[in-house]
């Protein structure tokens, strides 16, 4: 099949749709077919796209002339899409409220090409920049919902969000998010990560690996933190990713809970740096505020690492007593969830070998693949009509 993606940005600090895409778009070329990723210019990073143009998918990333609070503006997309969205058999569709999206369903229903929206998480307007969201709803997110031949929800929650926007549940297909798991084969020793940043053997290491955003939790972490070094000394916070705007705040608020010694800024890490990260540390913690599905969660499983994430992440029901700790959005909850996880060797062994073994029992890319092709066969064989 011929196959389009499309994504408004394209580079892995932009986090998990980029990664999904990234990552189905190789897989499908492996399997035989022709895919092509459109994108825009916007943080664009160029290695990461040409280790996919090495397998044979192509990406194409169109100027953006201007960026409204990342609805990112790419009007030279049209002229490509009008000379050659007919030449594909299916679109698939990643994050919902996009410019880019708006475009290609014009041109999807003119040509009457079927395509597939996936989210990512991007559905409730309850989180931030509400009124625009709903006037996207109004103008365009509505219609796309309902012109959609099929639908991908990553949870059961994100399907029940689908139909309070008026999805039939028949439209609705639920495949997780998974990882390559051949990158965990061999992973790295702990030593070098800990003479790099300068961390002792015996330092226990939480790590917090995502967007340093305030819906990600990074704020309540700290407070619980604050709390925790009253109980253990020889403990280290240690933050890894992208600022995403929120990193002064989060530093003025560790330097007013006087932890600023106890706490490590890194900023982003890739491959095997990523993974040096995981394998020292002795819990990951995730407290979102809201959380659809964190591909990070899958990651630190990977690297045999407990979890412990709040009850708003949608792959909690894989969590709680299984691999780590579920807790509510609550300090007192996170800080003790977190000291239980640390005080017990044995129950961080049990925690990390579950985590291992769910893995590679429910999250690979050959389970998800064939749900993918099957969506893609199933919308194909309709033939452009609803």
């Amino acid at each position: 099949m011929k196959i389009l993606q499309v994504i408004p940005f394209f580079t892995p600090a932009r986090g998990g749709s980029v990664t999904v895409s990234y990552y189905l778009s190789k897989e499908l070329s492996k399997r035989g077919h022709e895919v092509t990723i459109i994108t825009t210019d916007f943080e664009f990073d160029e290695t990461y796209a040409k280790t996919l143009e090495e397998v044979g998918v192509k990406v194409i990333s169109f100027r953006c002339i201007a960026n409204i609070k990342l609805f990112l503006i790419s009007p030279s997309m049209k002229k490509w899409l009008k000379s050659n969205i007919k030449n594909f058999d299916v679109i698939h569709m990643h994050n919902f409220r996009s410019y880019q999206n708006n475009v290609v369903y014009k041109y999807a229903k003119k040509y009457r090409i079927p395509y597939v929206l996936q989210a990512h998480g991007s559905l409730p307007r309850i989180i931030e920049k509400q009124r625009l969201k709903n006037l996207y709803d109004w103008a365009w997110g509505n219609k796309i919902l309902k012109d959609a031949f099929k639908v991908i929800a990553l949870t059961k929650t994100e399907a029940e969000q689908y139909k309070k926007m008026s999805v039939d549940g028949d439209r609705i297909e639920i495949i997780p998010n998974v990882i390559n798991l051949s990158e965990y084969d061999n992973l790295p020793e702990r030593e070098e990560f800990r003479r790099k940043y300068c961390l002792n053997d015996n330092e226990k290491i939480i790590l917090y690996l995502a967007r340093i955003h305030k819906i990600k939790g990074p704020d309540l972490l700290a407070k619980a933190f604050a709390e925790l070094t009253k109980e253990l000394d020889n403990v280290k916070l240690v933050f890894v990713g992208p600022n995403d705007g929120y990193l002064p705040t989060l530093k003025k608020l560790i330097n007013e809970l006087r932890i600023e010694n106890k706490v490590l800024f890194i900023g982003p890490l890739y491959g095997k740096e990523k993974l040096k990260a995981y394998v020292n540390a002795d819990v990951y913690v995730l407290p979102s505020a809201y959380e659809v599905f964190a591909n990070t969660i899958l990651e630190a499983c990977a690297c045999s690492i407990p979890v412990i994430v709040t009850d708003r992440c949608g792959i909690a029901e894989f969590v709680d007593g299984k691999v780590g700790y579920v807790v509510e959005y609550d300090k007192n909850q996170l800080q003790d969830a977190i000291f239980k996880v640390l005080s017990n060797e044995g129950l961080r062994k049990r925690f990390g070998e579950e985590g291992k073994r769910l893995v590679r029992k429910e999250f690979s890319w050959d389970k998800v693949m064939r749900q993918v092709e099957e969506v893609y066969k199933s919308v194909y064989s309709k033939g452009g009509l609803l």
